[in-house]
């Protein structure tokens, strides 16, 4: 059996720094691989030794086997831990790693050949007699093959990249008048994201709940599952909130949809963490949906539930150990949740966001479990998915476990960089969730134009806090409370505090009474300041003392006001534009990203909602479309730019 001493993860970010923490802890030594825009990583920081693999774009880096084959041999390492992503589902990296001497943590290459495909994944899960939906997951490839299947199976239908997860190259479609559109986009994502275009169709199921069943392996034939978790919540099928167990499961499903998840696993004799995911209806049916033959993101709610160590199990079976538990020794304490904090705004259709991280205070005192890979100063970059981290709370019942959970998303600070962190709060707290009673149209029923997918409009309260951050800061003083009054005390500050296109004004008046007063539109303040820290500020406003954290630089304020942050200017002193703003017909980047088609050329006629260019963004195609009727005047970026957030494009006149 293979002894295993120094082991290199190939990934990043949060899971990175997770399967380290693990293996350190068990005494083996790790190296971290990272890419030029991952230099200063957390995963970097917390590795024994590091290598640089590449420039920041994934194909060049993190999906580079080459250059982390390399990485191994330089390092010294004996064992590749994929974690999930990249190259986790990757037959040919896993053979590679075998042939260079190297253990690779995970199934055989057999199994990730067989599970990574779905349209051959389902023909054997029909051989095996597992429950699979409707479909069609043949080999002919064509638009003709395609459209006729899809007429047999009727509509709606999906459509999913064979190769692919995470939502991307999957597509839910209602007629056929939208089925060629839809296949070129799912191609083009496959492709881009996975190597490879090959799909497959699906009758679609409206509205099921998402069960996955945690399997795990040993090379000597022990096969058990570790429960459920339902995976409901979700977003363009991208979850969001995962819990263990599931709310509506019982005793004999379990048991069922254990019995079906252990006869996938037998089909592929199957070796370490994998998991059988599940579509169950109202009904109590249930449908094999793919086999995920890694460690999935949503593993710590198993980990909570079980009070099992996954990512040291995947260790012990990867030297080949057997299993620590038989089936009957396998037991499910309390409740789990988690939530995944991704660095996206849902106000402008949940684009990824790019940025720095000025203030990251995860809320550890709330008895929760943060898995993350963020340090304040680092920049989140276009290149990789927008997942920041994980917040995990387990508690006797799904409601202490929910409660946890909301406390610790409401109190963990992120500043610098948008985020979903709103989202998520008002997720935890609505009845239908909480009554455990949803599935996965859950976002699209309850929350199509929730107030937190538009832009947080800040409150009078929040104004006020800020234009007294503003002042403090121009007294230039952290800790004189009244540091900068005057003594004309009839006369207030005058303060313009804008938030993109928008504006407010807020009177203040420091008295020598230590009290400061702010006037915000019809509303009057009294704050008395009691601590002015580096980074946050205590304050009583009408009795009530708070503590905020912030960061300010120069003109530009990131205030914390839970659940989530705000970003203001102080545009006092400048200089206001009296012209009114009319649409040009400029088309700006949403983002940082790379152009992968631009479908018009100058001089052609556009039409209001014609789509212009596709941009590629932390792995998801962005289309972006007209504004407005008219001539294109002028185009200014080609296939494979790549370009900043705000940067123009093309202009329409």
């Amino acid at each position: 059996m293979p002894a295993i001493h120094k082991i290199l993860i190939a990934n990043r970010g949060e899971i990175a720094c997770r399967i380290q923490r693990t293996a350190q802890a068990l005494g083996y030594r790790t190296v971290a691989v990272f890419s030029d825009a991952d230099a200063d990583a957390l995963h970097v920081q917390m590795a024994d030794e590091a290598v640089n693999i590449g420039p920041a774009p994934v194909q060049q880096s993190y999906l580079n086997s080459p250059a982390i084959l390399d990485a191994a041999r330089r390092s010294g390492a004996d064992a590749i831990h994929p974690g999930y992503g990249f190259l986790s589902e990757n037959a040919e990296f896993a053979r590679a790693c075998e042939q260079a001497g190297l253990t690779f943590i995970g199934p055989s290459v057999e199994a990730i050949e067989l599970m990574g495909s779905k349209r051959q994944s389902k023909i054997a899960m029909l051989t095996a007699g597992v429950p699979c939906i409707a479909g069609y997951q043949g080999a002919e490839q064509d638009d003709a093959t395609l459209t006729r299947e899809a007429e047999r199976i009727g509509y709606p239908l999906m459509i999913k990249a064979s190769a692919g997860g995470g939502g991307r190259g999957m597509r839910l479609v209602h007629s056929a008048e939208e089925l060629p559109a839809q296949l070129r986009t799912a191609r083009s994502e496959a492709l881009n994201g996975f190597g490879s275009d090959e799909l497959i169709l699906e009758q679609a199921l409206i509205e099921p709940r998402h069960v996955e069943i945690q399997l795990f392996g040993d090379r000597h034939g022990n096969l058990i599952y570790l429960g459920e978790r339902d995976c409901s919540i979700q977003r363009r099928h991208q979850k969001v909130i995962e819990e263990a167990p599931c709310p509506v499961m019982t005793e004999e499903l379990r048991q069922a949809m254990g019995e079906a998840a252990l006869k996938a696993g037998r089909a592929v004799n199957y070796v370490g963490a994998g998991t059988v995911e599940f579509l169950l209806d109202a009904r109590g049916q249930f449908y094999f949906l793919e086999m995920n033959t890694r460690l999935q993101v949503e593993h710590p709610v198993t980990e909570l539930i079980t009070g099992l160590d996954l990512v040291a199990w995947q260790l012990l079976v990867a030297e080949g150990q057997p299993l620590p538990l038989n089936q009957a020794q396998v037991k499910l304490e309390g409740h789990a949740m988690e939530v995944r904090l991704y660095a996206e705004d849902p106000a402008q259709g949940f684009l990824p966001q790019t940025g720095r991280v000025e203030a990251w205070a995860p809320a550890l005192d709330r008895g929760a479990r943060v898995d993350h890979g963020l340090i304040e100063g680092q920049s989140i970059s276009p290149f990789y998915d927008p997942m920041l981290g994980k917040l995990i709370a387990h508690g006797a019942t799904r409601e202490e476990a929910r409660r946890k959970l909301l406390c610790a998303v409401q109190d963990s600070v992120l500043l610098g960089v948008q985020s979903n962190q709103r989202l998520l709060a008002s997720l935890l707290q609505h009845p239908q969730f909480i009554s455990g009673e949803f599935s996965t149209g859950f976002i699209p029923h309850h929350f199509a134009d929730h107030p937190c997918l538009h832009a947080h409009t800040p409150s009078a309260e929040e104004l006020a806090i800020a234009a007294l951050l503003f002042y403090q800061s121009a007294a230039g003083s952290h800790r004189a409370p009244l540091a900068g009054w005057r003594n004309n005390a009839g006369a207030p500050l005058h303060y313009r505090l804008g938030l993109e296109d928008q504006e407010w004004s807020v009177q203040l008046l420091a008295a020598p009474d230590g009290i400061v007063r702010i006037q915000v539109s019809e509303r009057a303040f009294e704050l008395k300041l009691t601590e002015h820290g580096q980074h946050s500020i205590s304050l009583e406003i009408e009795g009530l003392r708070q503590r905020h954290v912030y960061r300010l630089h120069d003109d530009q304020l990131w205030l914390f006001t839970r659940p989530g942050s705000l970003r203001l200017v102080n545009r006092t002193h400048a200089v206001i534009d009296s012209q009114t703003s009319v649409s040009t017909g400029t088309l700006k980047a949403p983002m940082d990203g790379a152009i992968i088609d631009v479908l018009v050329s100058e001089g052609s006629p556009v039409s209001k909602g014609q789509l212009l260019v596709v941009l590629e963004a932390m792995k998801m195609e962005h289309p972006l479309k007209a504004g407005i009727d008219g001539v294109l005047k002028r185009v200014q970026v080609k296939v494979g730019d790549q370009v900043k957030n705000r940067q123009v494009l093309l202009q329409v006149e």
